[in-house]
């Protein structure tokens, strides 16, 4: 039985993602759950963590509420503004809100940021440790050249678990390893770090990428961080600019068929639960 750690959801109706630009137009359209329930049926998915798109405070009590009406989605990964004076409180009303113990993790799109150090700015940091505080995750939403910044803000932040979002997007389509490999590698020291094996077909040319254009990348991310600390994600509906959510599944599957029976439950199931405290598969 499989986790899907992370996908998303949205409706253009009730608020534009204006992250979906003209390039991306494939997938500016409405996606639900009821549009995801089947995929993951027939992959074996029987558990999701469903994962904020956008900075505002309204889309997480939202993602909180489809969370508690669903048999699917186990956990979600929410926004808050970190360098809010307010971002304790922020985070507990969350928590004690309606749907709230579904509440496992907090994301920005640091990606997004034009200054390289966000992440060590001060009040950032004061709000990741309130995150911390509050018992939860933080995903880091980053690019290959933020990840120096990322690693400091780890080692500054033990007591805080991280979870590495789509490997730090490596740069795929360009077929280089470098300077991504090594900062990754740095970041992948700290053990308060797991990282998820999602979003890379659509690092790569979305149109003819294969499973071999992504191998040394997924490689390298099960040498720094182990099976162990891996987690398997489809970021669907996003995948699909490259590719459907059952080849996303097939191409990781087929990554790692050379591992163990336990590591790849550990990478498509284990970790996840641990991670994001999700129930145990039904018999």
């Amino acid at each position: 039985m499989i986790v899907d750690a992370h996908h998303h959801v949205w409706d253009l109706t009730v608020r534009d993602q204006g992250w979906i630009g003209d390039d991306l137009r494939k997938i500016r359209r409405n996606y639900s759950l009821d549009d995801l329930a089947p995929l993951a049926a027939e992959s074996g998915v029987y558990a999701t963590v469903l994962v904020q798109t956008i900075a505002v405070a309204e889309e997480t009590p939202e993602l909180l509420a489809l969370a508690s009406s669903s048999d699917l989605v186990a956990a979600v990964t929410g926004w808050v503004d970190l360098t809010s004076p307010s971002v304790g409180d922020d985070v507990a009303r969350l928590l004690e809100g309606p749907g709230g113990r579904a509440l496992r993790a907090i994301r920005h799109p640091v990606q997004g940021e034009a200054d390289p150090s966000w992440l060590c700015r001060e009040d950032v940091r004061r709000g990741l440790s309130a995150v911390a505080d509050a018992g939860l995750v933080y995903e880091l939403l980053i690019l290959p050249h933020q990840l120096p910044a990322a690693e400091r803000t780890v080692a500054a932040l033990p007591h805080l678990q991280f979870v590495l979002d789509h490997g730090a997007k490596p740069p795929i389509a360009a077929g280089h390893m470098e300077p991504w490999g090594s900062a990754l590698e740095r970041l992948a020291a700290h053990p308060n770090v797991t990282c998820k094996l999602s979003g890379l077909v659509t690092e790569a040319r979305w149109t003819t990428w294969t499973v071999e254009d992504l191998r040394p990348y997924v490689m390298l991310l099960v040498e720094a961080f182990g099976p162990e600390r891996l987690i398997f994600g489809s970021d669907w509906p996003v995948c699909l600019l490259a590719a459907e959510y059952a080849e996303v599944l097939a191409a990781s599957q087929q990554l790692t068929s050379a591992l163990s029976t336990a590591e790849r439950d550990a990478i498509f199931s284990g970790t996840a639960r641990k991670i994001y405290r999700l129930p145990e598969p039904r018999a």
